[in-house]
């Protein structure tokens, strides 16, 4: 096992950072494969929701995160086109940290950062699917557990274990 990465930085991902993203997705989440198209989608409608974590010459890790209706969820795998004009909330999509960048608190960190760029851009709400026995983790980051009868089977397409969350900004 590697030693954890102490030396690596957040910074707005590049069109160029999309091969990387797309392998390090297939690497941490091979329970919830998204095609490349997905993240090229996703980083083409919202870039400045999107964050690469960078250690000299090698990337980490990645975040995305884009405008979306509160109280609901993307479907995975799909590509989004647009952002709906109802967008109201800010929505993280996805956090992906190798192994060895896992133990360095940059989740944390990066979470501030998409908080800082939701109040920047207007919202007052974050949202996300808490999957793999992550709730806990979200809890921490401010994030509390929504039950709304509207999610209940699209939670079911994600895992048994899936939580919509939301954090209000303030």
């Amino acid at each position: 096992m590697s030693a954890a990465v102490t030396n690596a930085d957040w910074r707005h991902m590049h069109a160029d950072d999309l091969t990387m993203v797309y392998e390090t997705g297939c690497i941490v989440h091979p329970d919830y494969p998204e095609a490349k198209s997905v993240f090229e989608d996703r980083f083409n409608l919202y870039p400045k929701g999107c964050f690469v974590l960078q250690a000299g010459q090698g990337q980490l890790g990645y975040a995305i995160s884009h405008p979306w209706p509160a109280f609901t969820i993307p479907a995975l795998n799909v590509e989004l086109c647009s952002i709906p004009d109802n967008a109201k909330s800010y929505y993280l999509h996805d956090i992906a940290l190798l192994p060895q960048a896992r133990a360095g608190g940059y989740a944390s960190i990066v979470v501030g950062k998409m908080a800082e760029q939701a109040r920047d851009d207007g919202f007052s709400t974050m949202a996300l699917v808490a999957v793999n026995g992550s709730q806990g983790f979200w809890e921490r980051q401010g994030f509390k557990v929504v039950e709304h009868d509207a999610l209940t089977g699209k939670l079911k397409t994600y895992s048994d274990d899936a939580r919509y969350m939301m954090r209000e900004l303030i």
